[in-house]
């Protein structure tokens, strides 16, 4: 029997940005439908947006309303009751927010405290002083903090530092919404609860792996965002080489919080590092053109709106990044690991492909190396590619056939999105799903070298029409070792 709900309170920082509408609001609502938040749970959202209480629950029933399931007219109200609004002024002469959530938490430090920052990182340590300066850290208070953390390995540790200046490592939550979704956390169920499939995890029988993170769209409303960031920071420091790191990973002596997140930190401290001239071999970046995109011709990167680049600068960024990487260990000698995420693809999709090698001697025409497909979106699921024997009579024609697990077929219950399991893991105190301080800077102590070389040389990203599968440097990077891209969603 599972344990009542704890009464808690989640602060918001921006709460009244896209991220807290689109998501975490919606994700609270979904998390209280099921019954999972206790009734004296409350959320605060602080911003500098002069709402009050009123204001705020106006505008979620205006803006989030719409996008959850209201089947229950008084649970929804019941919701919004939840709700609060205070305005604070961060490093300003006007202390009156500070005193009014001073009064909202007044009485309440048995309950659980946690502060989500929904806010630039160049908040996050000012932010956290004025929490200590208003003596609002109690040793049970939690704080989460919102990719990216930081541009560099860097600027990384000083956030890191400035924020555990305040917070103790264990009260700090690195959130990646990729770890909170379903197909990742049964990646690590089918790894470590299946018999059939650890004895060969190996580079015995995998030939090699392919982590794919594609997206239709382009840069509207984030153009200002992705001339600082790129393709490279925005997507693959945090969320494919999570996604690597749970594949490659050793298995964990036991399901525990840290246990999981030691395992990880060994992957991205055995990954050959790409340096100096090596980068323009095992690394390719690409910048979307004009072109189309689902029937519609869409301007190029250059021409989105936006931009706060400085004159020229925009050329640089990289809205397409390709990398070869190989963990050097004994499970994984010799077996790359292809990354790549693009902007304007010709379909949305993330998804993971474990390619085994081929049978050492086919006695069939036609015979083509297994393969499992974790996919993370659209349509959450695994799929695992056998050869089976066309029904007919005459010569024995081969056909790949998937045995699929499609979680919205299979399982009844509704599909949590990653950030009610997220949120839900904070509340409760339960680390495992984000990352840890050794972690964060092990992945961009990887990166680095490879960004500095970008921004060092005088080459520009290779173009790729909106629309198409990415610029022909990725598709070479692969073919190199006779070898291609799995092309059943991106060709």
């Amino acid at each position: 029997m599972s344990e009542p709900p704890q009464s808690a309170d989640l602060i918001i920082f921006g709460g009244t940005g896209d991220l807290s509408m689109r998501k975490l609001l919606p994700a609270l609502y979904h998390c209280d439908r099921d019954g999972r938040l206790s009734p004296t749970t409350r959320v605060i959202a602080m911003s500098r947006g002069g709402l009050d209480d009123a204001d705020f629950r106006g505008k979620a029933d205006a803006e989030v309303r719409g996008s959850v399931p209201v089947d229950d007219p008084d649970l929804w109200r019941r919701f919004l009751g939840r709700l609060h609004h205070v305005s604070v002024d961060i490093g300003g002469e006007d202390t009156t927010g500070w005193a009014r959530i001073t009064g909202l938490l007044a009485g309440r430090e048995h309950h659980n405290r946690v502060f989500y920052l929904a806010s630039p990182p160049m908040t996050f340590g000012p932010f956290c002083r004025e929490l200590h300066r208003a003596g609002l850290v109690t040793p049970a208070a939690r704080v989460v903090l919102e990719k990216p953390l930081g541009r560099d390995l860097a600027s990384a540790q000083r956030i890191n530092d400035e924020v555990g200046a305040i917070f103790d490592e264990r009260q700090i939550y690195r959130i990646d919404h990729y770890l909170g979704k379903e197909t990742v956390q049964n990646l690590l169920v089918l790894r470590f609860a299946n018999t059939f499939l650890e004895p060969i995890w190996n580079s015995l029988w995998i030939d090699h792996v392919q982590i794919t993170a594609a997206e239709t769209v382009g840069t509207p409303g984030r153009r200002g965002y992705y001339d600082h960031a790129g393709a490279l920071r925005d997507m693959v420091q945090n969320h494919l080489l999570q996604l690597l790191c749970l594949v490659a990973m050793e298995p964990p002596a036991r399901n525990h919080r840290e246990s999981i997140r030691d395992e990880k930190v060994k992957v991205l401290r055995a990954l050959r590092p790409i340096v100096g001239g090596e980068v323009d071999r095992f690394a390719v970046r690409g910048q979307y053109t004009a072109g189309e995109s689902g029937g519609v011709r869409v301007p190029g990167y250059l021409d989105e709106p936006g931009s706060t680049a400085p004159t020229g600068a925009s050329h640089r960024v990289e809205t397409f990044a390709a990398l070869r990487a190989e963990v050097r260990n004994w499970r994984w000698a010799g077996v790359p690991f292809y990354l790549r995420t693009g902007k304007r693809m010709p379909y949305r999709c993330s998804e993971i492909v474990v390619q085994f090698k081929d049978v050492p001697h086919s006695i069939f025409p036609g015979s083509a190396p297994n393969r499992l497909v974790l996919r993370l979106q659209p349509s959450e699921g695994i799929r695992l590619h056998l050869m089976a024997k066309e029904p007919g009579a005459g010569e024995v024609a081969l056909k790949p056939v998937p045995l699929s697990l499609s979680f919205a077929e299979t399982f009844t219950a509704r599909v949590p999105e990653a950030y009610e399991r997220l949120l839900m893991d904070v509340l409760t105190g339960t680390p495992t799903l984000f990352m840890r301080r050794d972690e964060v800077e092990a992945a961009w102590r990887w990166i680095d070298p490879i960004i500095s070389e970008w921004e060092s040389g005088g080459m520009t990203p290779e173009p790729y029409p909106a629309g198409s599968s990415g610029p022909a440097g990725a598709h070479e990077l692969v073919a190199r070792s006779g070898r291609a891209w799995h092309g059943e969603n991106l060709a």
